[in-house]
């Protein structure tokens, strides 16, 4: 049984790797691993066996014209084909991974707005993602995994989603649902901590190790990296920026308390606010009531500046607060409002930078990155794609080692 842990343990630690490198000859993965040679000769004899890696010739090298000629090691991207899914108010954004993470299909499917009862989302999410395996001739049934991020206070150890914005239900295992639905194995999580798993492995966080991706959208949220983890807290529902309170008995948001960052900084809470005094017609569509405003704003129409300055000394005051409890080499703000600069207008990022703790070195670096949700449901795929990493990494020929 020993025996057994330690195999599975090597492979999994040289599919790490190799996914790591793209491409590397054996000898160099004894070296980074620590590994013997031996063993990962055996190893990777195992993988190939599989199909989980591939052998790639090298070029012909001057130094290498008498014996056997070099090979690399690469992952077999035909091995797996995982999806990821980002849930929004009026969409679903996806995208094809196969398992060597190369992107082979997305989509983004319109979606009523508005909460739903969580057997309606989950054949939602089912035909959305039936339509994207079917852009390259595969069914669901193709797939080993699907990663799907939900706004809300998600619990990813478990699966539960104690509250969604999406949801009409509460404190339900949603991602039992959507396995079920979808007779493939679903993996939840937040969809702001999908964010920073996307930056993570393909964006401006792969240099760091320690970084904070703060989301602005219909509400706000936060992925935080830290020691290249992302953190979720005790009960798998840590790092809810948006829900941090910055006022005491103050405006009401959405999760149903009052006072929280989100219900000052939220769309909907600026064009709650800009319609009830009168700034908003009724008969603007929803999707463009926050453009009016803050077109108003520009303007100089006093209240709806008044509505927006005030948005931005809260966003600034809650990126403070990050900076002096954390302490991140980085913060990245994304997100659909990334469109407008009403949050990270310089004045906001000055204002923040006087609020930190002052010591004699350079605060952290805040850096506005625009990816639209297609960013979020790739990170959604390689949320998943770990998840079958692992199950990939158990040898099925010495369970009983």
């Amino acid at each position: 049984m020993a025996f057994g842990h330690q195999r599975e343990q090597g492979r999994r630690m040289l599919l790490r790797e190799i996914e790591r490198h793209g491409r590397i000859p054996r000898i160099d993965l004894s070296e980074v691993t620590g590994i013997s040679r031996a063993t990962v000769t055996t190893i990777t004899a195992d993988l190939l066996r599989d199909g989980l890696i591939q052998e790639i010739p090298r070029e012909a090298d001057a130094d290498m014209r008498r014996g056997r000629p070099r090979v690399d090691l690469k992952i077999d991207g035909s091995a797996h084909m995982v999806a990821g899914i980002k849930v929004s108010d009026t969409s679903i954004s996806l995208m094809l991974l196969d398992f060597e993470g190369t992107q082979l299909a997305e989509l983004e499917v319109p979606m009523d707005k508005g909460a739903k009862p969580s057997a309606v989302l989950a054949e939602r999410i089912k035909e959305a993602t039936t339509s994207l395996a079917a852009l390259i001739g595969k069914s669901l049934a193709d797939l080993s995994g699907i990663g799907v991020g939900l706004a809300g206070v998600v619990d990813a150890q478990n699966g539960t989603v104690y509250w969604s914005p999406s949801l009409q239900d509460s404190n339900i295992n949603f991602r039992d649902i959507l396995s079920e639905t979808l007779g493939v194995p679903a993996y939840l999580d937040n969809d702001a901590n999908l964010v920073a798993m996307a930056e993570k492995t393909f964006g401006l966080g792969r240099e760091h190790s320690d970084f904070i991706v703060v989301t602005i959208e219909s509400g706000v949220g936060m992925g935080i990296v830290l020691n290249n983890q992302i953190y979720r807290g005790t009960r798998g529902c840590g790092a809810e920026f948006g829900h941090t309170k910055v006022q005491l008995e103050g405006a009401m948001c959405r999760c149903g308390q009052r006072g929280c960052l989100e219900a000052y900084v939220a769309d909907y809470a600026l064009v709650r606010e800009a319609a009830s005094v009168g700034l908003i017609d009724a008969d603007v569509p929803a999707e463009h009531r926050i453009e009016v405003l803050l077109a108003a704003a520009k303007n100089g129409t006093p209240m709806a500046e008044k509505i927006v300055q005030r948005a931005g000394r809260m966003f600034a005051l809650g990126l403070a607060n990050l900076v002096n409890i954390f302490d991140p080499e980085l913060i990245i703000l994304s997100g659909e409002q990334m469109q407008f600069d009403h949050l990270f207008a310089q004045e906001v990022i000055e204002a923040m930078r006087t609020s930190i703790v002052q010591i004699d070195k350079a605060p952290p670096d805040v850096v506005i990155h625009k990816w639209g949700n297609l960013m979020w449901a790739r990170g959604a795929a390689a949320y998943a794609l770990d998840f079958v990493h692992e199950m990939a990494a158990k040898d099925p020929n010495h369970d009983a080692v």
